[in-house]
């Protein structure tokens, strides 16, 4: 079973040694990643503690992006806090 994690605690991991994201309710510690980014460190700072799906998903990561994500994810969102979509 995954791990709970709440808003309130992914929004305490945002900086370099301690970079946690949100992407599709999941939350992957991005830590050990963000120095090597193909895009570089800052647009992954950027979104530390937060919801990334949006962003994520405007860039258009390949396949492989999509893979290598796996080894970062660490548990799911609470329900309580999944992110809304907008009804734009």
């Amino acid at each position: 079973m995954a791990k709970i994690i709440t808003l309130a605690e992914l929004k305490k991991h945002t900086g370099a040694k301690d970079l946690w994201i949100a992407i599709d309710n999941k939350i992957y510690d991005v830590s050990k990643f963000a120095d090597v980014h193909p895009g570089g460190e800052q647009v992954i700072l950027e979104q530390g503690g937060s919801f990334a799906t949006e962003v994520f998903e405007d860039v258009g990561h390949s396949t492989d992006a999509r893979e290598l994500m796996k080894d970062f994810y660490i548990g799911d969102l609470a329900e309580a806090d999944h992110e809304k979509k907008s009804s734009k």
